[in-house]
């Protein structure tokens, strides 16, 4: 008893009083870890009722789990402190930090919040079939929308934590007579960071690029596949990837094979002779579109767009799915045409064809041949 009135000074609490306030608290804690405990049971009930699905949205009640875990305990012990009799100098940073585990707590459960809703959305869409135009554009709109939402909640959180330090509050408060200077600066010095963000959220309402979108940009060719606040990522055909800030979509003219839809045109020019029989070249085109396993069924025709002094060019116009199997339909019938030429028509491949005048011919056929030297 001396001992703690040394520590705490006299007329404070007793040993007994805190001791008591401790089991409260502790109690307050358990108390927390069951009420946990009970609800985890109730939503794993519920979710085996639904079938794990809710109106044909998947639930996936897990991301609650962990951030609940430790916000339960902390809110229960929350509401005891005022009853509890603790030195106040131990009461109050034990307040504090207690305050700082339930914003922390709290911001983790909203961004756990944004996660469940984002599968939920995305479960009904699948991305990995061939007509994924509008699950490409929800997937756009979701994730970049899901990351701005998480840099808000993760900067409040961090702004109330540091406002809970009467310093840190001072401080602030002393900034906002100079917020218009501050601001001036903050927004030249950060002028492309903000151009960027607000080329994502542009871009994540107009979408003039999706995930798995085909694109050429920069004389490249690939497709969309990760898009940030900041930065776009693009798979190139090689497997190489070229990042690109997310602006470069708002300012600078690029291709996207697949705005509108996956399905694209796709040309293969040949050169012949002036004698190939056109007719005949269209009927095998037809028969190679027919038999192969890339054609949509759609587009087929071939037709001769130019001619030169010595060939004429011929277009085979065809369609397919999307720009993988097209170039895959593309180089199959560049080479059966080919084939095709060579074998049925090899006198029809290009030539080189040099003339005589009819004098020249007759001079020629006119002058003495040498004799035979018998040996």
């Amino acid at each position: 008893m001396d001992m703690l009135t040394e520590i705490f000074g006299p007329g404070k609490n007793t040993l007994n009083e805190i001791l008591l306030s401790l089991v409260i608290i502790l109690a307050a804690g358990l108390i927390g870890f069951v009420i946990h405990f009970i609800l985890n049971a109730l939503l794993k009930r519920w979710h085996r009722r639904l079938g794990s699905s809710l109106k044909g949205l998947r639930l996936e009640l897990g991301h609650f789990k962990d951030p609940l875990r430790v916000l339960i305990p902390a809110i229960c012990i929350a509401t005891v402190l005022p009853i509890v009799r603790i030195p106040h100098q131990l009461l109050d940073i034990f307040s504090h930090l207690l305050n700082l585990w339930i914003i922390a707590s709290t911001g983790w459960l909203l961004v756990r919040i944004v996660f469940f809703v984002r599968d939920m959305v995305l479960s009904r869409y699948q991305i990995d079939v061939k007509d994924n135009l509008e699950a490409r554009r929800v997937y756009t709109q979701i994730r970049v929308i899901q990351r701005i939402i998480i840099v808000i909640i993760l900067l409040l959180v961090v702004a109330i934590m540091l406002l809970t330090f009467d310093k840190v509050r001072q401080i602030g408060i002393s900034l906002l007579a100079s917020a218009g200077i501050i601001g001036i600066i903050l927004g030249f010095a950060a002028q492309k960071t903000l151009g960027n963000l607000l080329a994502g959220i542009q871009i994540a309402i107009a979408q003039p690029i999706r995930l798995d979108d085909v694109v050429i940009v920069e004389n490249e060719w690939g497709w969309i596949e990760e898009i940030t606040l900041t930065y776009v990522v693009m798979r190139v055909w090689d497997l190489r990837r070229l990042i690109i800030p997310i602006s470069y979509f708002i300012e600078k003219p690029f291709q996207n094979w697949t705005r509108i839809s996956a399905d694209l045109l796709g040309t293969v020019y040949l050169y012949a002779d002036y004698t190939i029989p056109v007719e005949a070249v269209r009927q095998e085109l037809t028969r190679i579109l027919e038999k192969s396993q890339y054609w949509d069924g759609k587009v087929n025709s071939m037709q001769m767009t130019n001619s030169t002094e010595r060939t004429v060019e011929l277009r085979a116009l065809m369609s397919a799915a999307d720009s993988p199997t097209l170039w895959n339909l593309r180089c199959e019938v560049r080479e059966k045409l080919l084939r095709f030429i060579q074998k049925e028509y090899p006198t029809c491949l290009p030539q080189m064809r040099i003339g005589l005048e009819r004098d020249e011919i007759n001079r020629n056929s006119s002058a003495p041949r040498p004799e035979k030297q018998n040996s």
